[in-house]
């Protein structure tokens, strides 16, 4: 059930939000819908200037923004989207990802995952258990999402320290923010890809210019994923016993299933909405680790939303977002449920845009969560633990000139952890703990010339340790060792700095940037040199203790308009590299992506576009002790899109290969790296339509 406090006050405030507006109902404007991600454009589309909400709840362009940041929508998330959020996201500035299968893939920002990572549904947690263990999925699929925005390095500052590593926040329409008037859907159909995926997903939106309604439904299903070779690597291989079983050409339990579906309303104005949606969410997926070990997962959530601009007085807009999560996943072994993980809860923020104060613009916040997470079976190695967070922020901002632009804010948070030992003899008399973590920033962003800019932020955050870090005490079957938590942990610490400089002139966009965190306390799973018996295996022992860490490295990307006599001719480029290190013992930091070049070409005529891409990966030779190695690899990519009008709707069509010259892809970033490679080479074909 949803508690009733912090649900009075979601239902409280968008009662208020709808009436305090009530007035200017009749003014409501009858705007068309704004085009979901669903929507394939039309040839003559013209771009316009992008807002970002996750950067900066102000709304700026991304030349105003002072942190890093990415966005991925359109025609360029239809031809990226792929089964899994991480993998859709791999690749991109600073980006990798987990990889546990084709199934299941979690995004890495600059070498920081697990609760580095914030991943958000629009602007609010959807609870799962992903953070927690590799082999869990994402509760999100990337068929529902319109907009994916990636703040890289530290976002602390609106979204706690648990976003220490950034945020990757997806948006969808499922509470319409604008008016609707008439009827809208979209479509999307794809097979194709190295596991035969079949994928599809539909939506309708409809409305009378004041109430607004959404409906979507998605499923995909696919095979176990055809790789190039054998599925252990060669050093796997030679350190495997000789009975061990050596797989080739398929990559055995990978294959899964997903569907969902949402339903969501919204009362609009002219100068804000207020609405709420209920979505479900549904996959059975084998684990590639074990032969004999599917999870079936479920989310339910509950969502509400509104906000108000153009007020008068000290306060100029607000907005309100809350999520309630319901999520439970189960291990299936030989058809009995090994261990089930249930995790509940919800987040709620206010945001409060005030009036000029002097030279400031700012806005300031309050956010607060609770969740409750549980673990009954043969893997529950953490106890039941109820977490609870309430926090404000305030940003401000100052325009100096028009040639210099300011930033600067801070947060305060309080954090509780309740661990329950429920009659399992390991978690007895575990310590509740309380935490008060802090974070601020500053930022600048100087315009040199029309075209050019240096952008400078800086940050101290504050992290408090999770329940796992804490509590943690059992085996851990997907990462195949023993942990260890420590109650008595203290705050992790990180200063951060990020130096960058961008350039932007019509079609022709870059940036180049380095990036500096100095890591006090790093919680990081060390290998303590014991084993212990469990069952039949015997299991290495990791316990979370604070280790003095250093991540630094490079990002850069670009677009240049080669030719535009007969159609556009651009090339990109994109680059990044990311060095993590133990700062007390100079040890290589584990699961960090080596140096990755991307080089594309991308030709658009009339209703035709076209797109060549290579990526290459160096050999990841920076490893911890008793780690192996990562071999680097080449990748050729291909795509050809068609847009055109016909019955009233927008069509685009595609044809997409990858992998294309079928190399051995080992990510380094994968904790199962040497036993579970990328898929071969595979074509995917896929129909968007919007009416």
């Amino acid at each position: 059930m949803l508690a009733p406090l912090p649900l009075a006050v979601a239902l409280t405030f968008s009662t208020l939000a709808a009436a305090s507006v009530s007035v200017q109902a009749a003014d409501a404007h009858d705007a068309p819908s704004q085009p979901t991600s669903t929507a394939a454009p039309a040839p003559a589309e013209v771009a316009l200037p992008t807002t970002f909400v996750t950067g900066n709840p102000l709304g700026r362009a991304a030349a105003d923004l002072t942190v890093p940041l990415t966005e991925l929508d359109g025609k360029a998330l239809a031809l990226r989207r792929a089964g899994t959020l991480g993998e859709t996201l791999d690749g991109l500035p600073g980006v990798s990802a987990t990889s546990y299968g084709p199934n299941v893939s979690r995004p890495i920002i600059r070498g920081l995952d697990g609760d580095r990572i914030r991943v958000l549904q629009n602007g609010t947690a959807a609870l799962d258990a992903s953070s927690l263990s590799y082999d869990h999925a994402v509760a999100q699929d990337p068929l529902t999402i319109e907009r994916v925005e990636i703040v890289r390095g530290p976002a602390a500052l609106l979204y706690g320290g648990n976003a220490v590593g950034g945020v990757v926040n997806t948006l969808d329409n499922r509470i319409p923010r604008e008016s609707i008037t008439g009827i809208s859907g979209a479509t999307d159909v794809s097979y194709g890809g190295a596991n035969r995926e079949r994928a599809g997903a539909a939506q309708l939106e409809f409305g009378n210019g004041e109430f607004a309604f959404h409906v979507d439904g998605f499923a995909r299903k696919s095979a176990d994923l055809r790789i190039p070779g054998f599925a252990r690597s060669a050093q796997q291989r030679a350190l495997d016993d000789e009975g061990t079983a050596q797989p080739s050409g398929t990559l055995p339990n990978s294959q899964g299933q997903v569907s969902g579906a949402a339903i969501g309303a919204s009362k609009t104005w002219a100068n804000g909405y207020t609405g709420i949606s209920y979505s479900g969410y549904d996959s059975d997926y084998g684990t590639v680790a074990e032969a004999d070990t599917r999870i079936r997962l479920r989310q339910q959530r509950l969502a509400l939303a509104s906000e108000v601009r153009d007020l008068s007085g000290p306060i100029t807009a607000l907005k309100f977002d809350f999520g309630y999560t319901d999520y439970e996943h189960k291990e299936i072994e030989n058809g009995q449920t090994g261990t089930t993980f249930k995790n509940h809860g919800y987040e709620g923020r206010i945001e409060a845009h005030h009036a000029k104060i002097g030279p400031l613009d700012g806005a300031v916040g309050v956010q607060f969560s609770q969740n409750t997470f549980s673990a009954l079976g043969e893997e529950a190695f953490v106890p039941k633990s109820d977490t609870r967070n309430v926090a404000l922020f305030a940003l401000e901002e100052w325009a100096v000139s028009r040639a210099v632009k300011l930033s600067f804010g801070a947060r305060i948070e309080h954090t509780s952890v309740k661990p329950t030992a429920g009659g399992n003899e390991r978690f007895d008399n575990l310590p509740s703990r309380d935490f008060t973590p802090g974070s601020v920033s500053a930022g600048a962003v100087f315009a040199l010339a029309p075209a050019w800019s240096v952008v400078l932020n800086t940050s101290y955050t504050e992290r408090a340790p999770t329940f796992y870090e804490l509590y943690a005490n059992g085996p851990h079957l997907a990462t195949g060792v023993w942990e260890i938590g420590n109650p008595q942990a203290a705050l992790e610490k990180a200063l951060s700095t990020d130096l960058s400089l961008r350039y932007a002139h019509g079609p022709n966009k870059a940036s180049v940037g380095v990036f500096y965190s100095r890591f006090n306390n790093f919680i990081a799973l060390n290998n303590t040199g014991r084993t212990i018996d469990e069952g039949d295996q015997r299991l290495p022992v990791y316990q979370y203790a604070g280790v003095p860490a250093d991540l630094y490295g490079a990002e850069a990307e670009g677009r240049v308009r080669l030719w535009q006599r007969h159609g556009n001719l651009d090339l990109e480029l994109r680059g990044d590299y990311t060095i993590g290190r133990n700062r007390e013992t100079g040890e290589p930091l584990p699961r960090i992506a080596p140096l990755r070049l991307t080089a594309a070409l991308a030709y658009g005529l009339g209703h035709w576009g076209a797109r060549l891409e290579m990526v290459h990966a160096t050999a990841q030779g920076r490893v911890p002790a008793n780690d192996l190695t990562t071999g680097g690899y080449t990748t050729l990519g291909a795509a050809l899109t068609y847009q055109f009008k016909a019955g009233g709707a927008q069509w685009l069509a595609y044809l997409k290969g990858e992998n294309l010259t079928n190399q051995e892809v080992r990510l380094a970033s994968s904790v199962l790296r040497d036993i579970a490679p990328q898929g071969g080479r595979s074509v995917r074909v896929g129909l968007r339509t919007t009416f």
